[in-house]
């Protein structure tokens, strides 16, 4: 917090800072015997008619009333990362997008429009990467027009908590009725080490989504649209540990320069804390890293806590926390 040279704490921020990376501290129950003070951290996404609106890392807006405020200053953009691959918000935009393609997408301006008929909302969102060279309300009707003329709902997947994210569009979709419908978060981390946590023998490796492989993955009656969408990316492998029946353990990985992704990996219910998932990683990795990538990424649902605690221990740490925003309902429309 800001001190004055009298030692009083000072709100050293305005309406024109929105935009800017903001610490402010408020009053909490001012009429209570004792002051209780809060602080946030964050973008200042708006301050109008007395409220100012913070989006925090995780993507959360709060409201603070103007006249609770005790101090503020703008901060710095988030200190880069102490550990593993160093990576704009940017590149693992583009690059996540690559390892995901959508069945048909159409660019307006910087915002790709993907569809891929409901399979997963990333191959059914739009990815704003810049200007869509329009206002954003002739461009958002623009994006409910493409999406309802494929008889599927408009999202936008939006980025918070890096450098160059996307805060100040969450705040407008808000703003407008879009409603945040999922959050998750990508992780970064070097390659090498993901190799090494297991001998990843017992994998059997392959450039197809067969038959049995489809028979573990949790998304059930896979279609051509699907089966598309994941065999997508630059360098596409697929990891099945066998088992009776249906694999024990699946994995994918998609190569692409430097970067290699991990995704669907899933273990029979009946063998998990038997060290599966690691082993397909670690399979998934020596292959990676025999094609010349060196870092990797992958993306964990904010209450998967298994996943989070398997993948920190191997050196993965959140990079960013990306959402998708639903098309607000129009009254008498359906949509």
């Amino acid at each position: 917090m800001e001190i004055s040279a009298a030692g009083r704490l000072e709100v050293r921020i305005t309406a024109a800072d929105v935009g800017k990376r903001v610490s402010v501290r408020r009053l909490n129950d001012a009429g209570g015997a004792a002051e209780k003070f809060t602080d946030t951290v964050g973008v200042l996404t708006s301050w109008d008619d007395g409220v100012l609106v913070i989006t925090r890392k995780s993507g959360e807006s709060v409201r603070i009333p103007e006249s609770s405020l005790v101090a503020g200053k703008i901060v710095p953009s988030a200190p880069a990362r102490r550990r593993g691959p160093a990576a704009s918000y940017e590149e693992l935009a583009r690059v996540a997008s690559r390892a995901w393609r959508p069945v048909e997408s159409e660019w307006l301006g910087e915002w790709e429009l993907r569809a891929s008929g409901g399979f997963t909302r990333r191959a059914n969102s739009v990815l704003p990467l810049g200007d869509p060279g329009l206002p954003l309300d002739e461009a958002l009707t623009a994006v409910r027009r493409w999406y309802g003329d494929r008889g599927l709902p408009a999202y936008v997947q939006t980025a918070t908590g890096a450098e160059g994210t996307q805060e100040l569009l969450c705040a407008e979709l808000e703003r407008r009725g879009w409603v945040r419908e999922v959050t998750a978060e990508l992780w970064t981390g070097g390659l090498a080490p993901v190799a090494d946590r297991a001998e990843g023998t017992g994998v059997v490796l392959s450039r197809d989504a067969d038959e049995a492989w489809l028979a573990r993955y949790q998304r059930k009656g896979v279609s051509d649209v699907a089966l598309r969408v994941l065999g997508s990316g630059p360098s596409v492998w697929f990891a099945t540990v066998p088992g009776e029946g249906a694999p024990a353990a699946i994995g994918r990985c998609v190569v692409d320069g430097r970067w290699a992704s991990f995704a669907a990996v899933e273990v029979d219910p009946a063998m998990r804390r038997r060290g599966l998932a690691t082993t397909v990683l670690a399979a998934l990795a020596r292959r990676a890293l025999d094609e010349g990538a060196s870092a990797a990424w992958l993306q964990v649902e904010a209450d998967n806590a298994a996943a989070r605690a398997l993948y920190g221990g191997m050196g993965f740490a959140a990079h960013h926390a990306y959402h998708h925003y639903r098309e607000p309902t129009d009254a008498g429309t359906g949509r």
